[in-house]
C-alpha cells in the first residue's frame, strides 16, 4: 500500500505540500513534496550511520543487499502493476527490469564477499635498507561516505531507488540518499519500502537509506551541495546533469559527480557486411531503434554507410521495418514533447531529407527517419545531438575517408558499433582506434540496446556520454566510484580495517 510519504532514516514523513502523479493509465496518487530541510535530515542521518555502516563487515553488507533483493521480490506484483501504470511500460519489460535490479543487488553481494575489489597491497618493512629504511605500508579501498543518487526517468527500477548506483554504494559501505524521480513516485516508494524492511530486519542503522520524493530544483541543489554528501550518481539529460555537475564542482569541497548524460550510439556499417546482410541489418537496426519507444540510453540513433546499392538496400529495409512500428507510450508527457521538439529540430536542419514521416501526439511516439550526407553531418552540429525516442539518422559517406572523418567528429558516446565481415578488416582496423577513444563500449555485429550487468561491462564514456570517463554505472566495477585508496604506514594490526586484518 502506498502512503505518499518520504522515507527519512526509517521514518515515513509527510509534508505540507503534495504533488499528483501523472500515470499513463490507472489511478493517480498524491505524494509529499521534498524540501531542503528534509535533505538536511536525511544527510545528517546518513553521516551518523556511516560511522558504523562504513566500518561494517562485507558479510553484513552482503546480507543487506541480498535481503533487499528478497524484499523487492516479495512486492514484485505490486511493483509491476504501479510501474506499468506510471510509465506506460509493458508488464513484461518491468518484470525483466525487476529481475535485473535484484540480480545486480545479489551480484554485488557476491562481489564484495570475494574481496578482489579491495585491491589490497602490502610493502613489507625494510629496516636495513640504505640509504633510508622503508616502513611497512598497506593499502586498501575504503568507502567515501554518504552518496546522493538521482532516480532515472527511463529505468524506474534498475537505475532508480535501489538500482545500480544504490547497490554499488551500499556494497561499498556508503549510506544513500535518493532523490526519487517524479515520473514514477509510486514505484520508488514501494522499492523504498523493501529497502526499509530489509534494514530493520537486520537491525542496521536506519540512516543507511532515505528517499525524498518530488520537489523542485532546490531539492536537488540542496542534495548535491550538502557538505556531508561525498559523491553523486545521476542518469538523465545533458542539461540537468551538467547543471548538477557544475554545482558539485562549485562546492567549497568539490565532490565527484558521476553523471550519465546522453549518447547517439552510432553504428558503422562496412561494405562487406552490407553486401551480405543489408536487409537483416536494416531490420535489426529498426528493432533496436524502436525498442522501448527509443527510451534507452543505448538507443542507436545514427547509422553511417557508404553510398551505393547496398546502402540503398539497408535504407529500404529500415524504412520497411519502421513503417510497421506501432505508436508507443512514452514515459512522461514532457519526454514526449521533447521528442517532438527534437524531431522538428532535425527536420529543418540544412540538407536533411526526411525519408520516413509519421504522426505522433500527446504521450505517443512513432518513428522518424532522416538522411544526410557525411559532408552535411560534419557541417551541422545539431545532427549529432541526441533525440530521446525512436528517431534515426542515416549518414551517407562517399568514401572511407569520409567515414573516418565522421568517426573523428563524434563527441563522447556510451557505445559505438561496427557491422563487418572478413573483407572489412582493413577499414575496421582504421576505425577501432578512433571508436575506442569515443566510447566506453565497442561492439561488433550487434546492437547496443541491452546492457549486460557483469564484471566486464563499461556503461560510460567520454563527455558528454558521462562526466567521468574512467567510471561505469553498470557492472561490478561501478563500486570504484564510491571508494578511495587509503595507505596505512606502520599501523598496528589491531587498528587496521577489518579487511586488512584477515585474509580473503
Amino acid at each position: 500500500m502506498l502512503n505518499g510519504k518520504h522515507l527519512i532514516a526509517g521514518d515515513w514523513v509527510a509534508a505540507e505540500t503534495t504533488f499528483q502523479s501523472e500515470p499513463a493509465h490507472g489511478e493517480a496518487h498524491f505524494f509529499a513534496v521534498g524540501t531542503p530541510e528534509l535533505v538536511d535530515q536525511a544527510c545528517n542521518a546518513a553521516e551518523e550511520a556511516f560511522w558504523s555502516f562504513g566500518y561494517s563487515s562485507r558479510e553484513t553488507r552482503a546480507a543487506l543487499l541480498n535481503r533487499i533483493a528478497d524484499e523487492i521480490d516479495v512486492l514484485g506484483d505490486e511493483i509491476t502493476k504501479i510501474g506499468s501504470e506510471e510509465t506506460g511500460l509493458p508488464e513484461a519489460r518491468l518484470i525483466g527490469e525487476r529481475g535485473r535490479t535484484t540480480g545486480q543487488l545479489r551480484l554485488f553481494a557476491e562481489h564484495i564477499l570475494a574481496g578482489g575489489y579491495l585491491d589490497r597491497r602490502f610493502d613489507g618493512a625494510l629496516p636495513d635498507r640504505q640509504p633510508l629504511p622503508r616502513p611497512e605500508l598497506q593499502m586498501v579501498q575504503r568507502p567515501i561516505g554518504p552518496v546522493a543518487v538521482f532516480g532515472a526517468s527511463n529505468f524506474p527500477l534498475a537505475f532508480s531507488t535501489a538500482g545500480g548506483d544504490t547497490a554499488a554504494a551500499l556494497a561499498a559501505g556508503c549510506p544513500v540518499v535518493v532523490k526519487g524521480h517524479s515520473a514514477h513516485p509510486g514505484t520508488g516508494e514501494l522499492v523504498a519500502q523493501a529497502v526499509d524492511t530489509a534494514i530493520k530486519a537486520l537491525g542496521l542503522p536506519a540512516g543507511i537509506f532515505s528517499l525524498i520524493q518530488g520537489g523542485k530544483r532546490e531539492v536537488g541543489t540542496a542534495l548535491v551541495q550538502h557538505p556531508l554528501i561525498k559523491a553523486v550518481g545521476f542518469t538523465g539529460s545533458l542539461g540537468g546533469g551538467r547543471a548538477l555537475f557544475d554545482l558539485c564542482a562549485a562546492r567549497e569541497e568539490p565532490i565527484p559527480f558521476f553523471g550519465e548524460l546522453g549518447s547517439v550510439n552510432p553504428m558503422f556499417l562496412l561494405p562487406s557486411a552490407l553486401l551480405s546482410h543489408a536487409e537483416d541489418i536494416g531490420a535489426g537496426w529498426a528493432a533496436s531503434l524502436t525498442m522501448g519507444a527509443g527510451q534507452f540510453c543505448t538507443n542507436p540513433g545514427i547509422a553511417v554507410v557508404q553510398a551505393g546499392a547496398d546502402a540503398d538496400r539497408f535504407i529500404k529495409a529500415a524504412v520497411d521495418a519502421l513503417e510497421q512500428a506501432a505508436a508507443q507510450t512514452m514515459l512522461t508527457d514532457g519526454i514526449a514533447s521533447a521528442y517532438r521538439s527534437g524531431r522538428d529540430r532535425i527536420r529543418v536542419a540544412k540538407g536533411v531529407q526526411e525519408i520516413l514521416t509519421s504522426t505522433c501526439d500527446l504521450r505517443n511516439a512513432t518513428p522518424y527517419l532522416f538522411q544526410a550526407t557525411a559532408r552535411e553531418w560534419l557541417e551541422n552540429d545539431v545532427l549529432a545531438e541526441e533525440v530521446f525516442g525512436p528517431l534515426g539518422m542515416i549518414v551517407v559517406a562517399e568514401t572511407t575517408d569520409e567515414v573516418i572523418q565522421v568517426a573523428k567528429s563524434l563527441k563522447g558516446q556510451l557505445t559505438c558499433t561496427l557491422h563487418l565481415e572478413a573483407g572489412d578488416t582493413e577499414e575496421a582496423a582504421k576505425l577501432v582506434p578512433i571508436l575506442e577513444r569515443k566510447a566506453g563500449r565497442v561492439l561488433a555485429n550487434g546492437y547496443p540496446t541491452g546492457v549486460e550487468v557483469s564484471d566486464t561491462m563499461v556503461h560510460g564514456g567520454p563527455y558528454p556520454a558521462s562526466t567521468n570517463f574512467g567510471a561505469t554505472s553498470v557492472g561490478t566495477m561501478s563500486i570504484r566510484r564510491f571508494l578511495r585508496p587509503v595507505c596505512y604506514q606502520n599501523i598496528p594490526a589491531e587498528l587496521m580495517p577489518q579487511d586488512l586484518q584477515k585474509d580473503i
